[in-house]
């Protein structure tokens, strides 16, 4: 019983393993219908933004407010998703062509305060 128990804890270490190795699928996940970044908060775009443009609208105290959702420097485009530069030289992920933005005022994960800001220029990012 011993060595029965043993094998599969070994084999559930070794499965844990392997996952925690493994890059993700997505740099965005869904949570309700929305688009989240990593840390589970909320995901925007902007109205200003061009889809497919490979810029943002969004720079200066406009990114302070609404900051990107960041690439890191080893990422590479997947599905629906791409890689833009911005004009500080920064990469952003964009879904669908649609540059992908938090808010800053949102303080926990599921909060949504900033859809519909600015007259209805911020959206919520769906999938």
């Amino acid at each position: 019983m011993k060595l029965l128990s043993a094998s599969i804890l070994a084999a559930a270490l070794l499965a844990g393993c392997g996952s925690m190795s493994k890059a993700p699928d997505t740099p965005t996940r869904t949570a309700d219908g929305i688009l989240v970044g990593p840390n589970g908060m909320t995901l925007y775009t902007f109205a200003k933004d061009t889809a497919g443009a490979g810029t943002s609208a969004c720079n200066a105290q406009c990114a302070t407010n609404w900051p990107a959702l960041g690439v890191a420097e080893t990422a590479k485009p997947m599905g629906g998703y791409t890689i833009i530069i911005r004009e500080d030289g920064k990469r952003q992920w964009a879904y669908k062509g649609w540059p992908l933005y938090y808010w800053s005022k949102d303080a926990k994960a599921g909060d949504k305060t900033g859809d519909g800001a600015l007259g209805g220029a911020w959206k919520v990012a769906r999938p």
